[in-house]
């Protein structure tokens, strides 16, 4: 029996093509903008993610802390106190560390031949690559006998070497960085730019006993590369190692720290969190469109219902049942919904992969968002069509006979 109802449906929808199409229009606009602000909300969240996955391994970054002088406070890395036992400690004392890299920079001007570039020396440990989730395109990493020794070995990134030997193969070459000769033993894999536009290959990987001893003639360190053993270890984590170093350096209880702990899992958790709540403000806000549609809908049937009241008064006093009615206008808004919810995923891909393409934004088309906007556009079919519905099949047969 539903079928030929759903016939009957069709049909009269077929009669207002042009009215039924507008109808239609609300609910693929709705339909549309909840996909495309969802799709790009979480290509987006996605993209945070990535980047946030980039920096590292469940990482803790230790940084020197600040130096007061006459009430004025230096900033970060003016008091150094950290040192390579620290590192070590960490590691050895802290059991939600799994490793841990210590880390010393300073900017350097590098040559071959003729050529020369300005760049950044990092001096790293031995398990710095895997901390922070880099590999050696080609040649290999330098080794731990080259940290005892202070060798002079390097690890270049991509566009060093691209500014330095062109398209020739660096690695076994000799470079000089502060006149001082260097073997290139590897090249790291190119990463890009970063979240803040820092180019992340323009660096010189060294033992960071090496930039200690012979190129800044110090005994500390400026950073400690940790990586917890679990992501939900980096907050026991960073309280052990806190613990550890006021204990090594003697701060008294009441004293500032002499270093800072940065728990870059609390800011991916933050930035993920915000991102999650911007696409759900993104999806709500287009779903508004969605219950405007809807209310598209209920208008048009009451006007439908009240354009065919005679012809429902002589289908009911042919035998049609009231059921029989209900269901036929009920199904005329189904109808209506769940074409506008298919126009309005065709819609909601092509806006989105549009808007991706044009501005380069990243998109994520969720298969969730695109079956709840079917669903939902059908149940607002449903929703907004049952009272004209039941208005039509409230209808008594005389007095709809005798209406003009």
């Amino acid at each position: 029996m539903m079928i030929p109802i759903f016939k009957i449906a069709l049909r009269a929808l077929a009669r207002n093509k042009a009215r039924s199409a507008l109808t239609m229009l609300g609910i693929v606009i709705g339909v549309g903008s909840v996909i495309a602000m969802v799709s790009l909300g979480q290509g987006a969240q996605q993209q945070v993610q990535q980047q946030i996955a980039g920096m590292g391994d469940n990482l803790l970054i230790v940084m020197s802390g600040s130096r007061t002088s006459s009430g004025v406070r230096g900033g970060a890395g003016t008091n150094n106190r950290l040192t390579p036992e620290d590192a070590e400690a960490i590691l050895r004392e802290v059991p939600q560390v799994a490793s841990i890299s210590p880390g010393v920079s300073s900017n350097v001007t590098t040559v071959f031949g003729n050529q020369n570039w300005t760049t950044r020396a990092e001096g790293v440990g031995l398990d710095y690559l895997q901390i922070r989730g880099r590999s050696i395109e080609a040649g290999e990493f330098f080794t731990e006998s080259d940290i005892r020794s202070a060798a002079r070995v390097a690890v270049i990134g991509q566009t060093v070497a691209t500014e330095l030997f062109g398209a020739a193969d660096p690695v076994g070459q000799t470079i000089r960085v502060r006149n001082l000769p260097f073997r290139v033993v590897g090249t790291i894999t190119a990463k890009g730019q970063s979240g803040m536009g820092q180019d992340q290959d323009d660096i010189l990987y060294l033992p960071y006993t090496t930039v200690m001893k012979k190129l800044q003639s110090t005994i500390y360190i400026s950073t400690i590369f940790v990586s917890a053993s679990g992501r939900d270890s980096t907050t026991a984590a960073e309280a052990g190692i806190t613990t550890l170093l006021r204990a090594r350096h003697n701060i008294r209880a009441g004293q500032d720290d002499d270093f800072t702990v940065r728990n870059l899992t609390d800011v991916a958790e933050a930035a993920e969190e915000s991102s999650r709540v911007m696409t759900m403000l993104l999806g709500g806000i287009a779903a508004v469109s969605l219950l405007v549609g809807g209310i598209g809908i209920m208008n048009i049937m009451l006007v439908s219902v009240t354009e065919r009241t005679r012809e429902i008064g002589i289908r009911m006093a042919v035998g049609a049942r009231t059921s029989h009615v209900q269901h036929q206008f009920l199904i005329e808004s189904l109808v209506l919904g769940l074409l506008g919810g298919i126009g309005g995923i065709l819609a909601g891909i092509a806006t989105s992969l549009g808007v991706s393409y044009a501005f380069g934004w990243p998109q994520s088309i969720s298969p969730l968002a695109v079956a709840g906007s079917a669903l939902f556009s059908m149940a607002i079919g449903i929703f907004f069509g049952y009272y004209p519905a039941k208005k039509a099949a409230a209808l008594d047969p005389i007095d709809a006979l005798r209406f003009e």
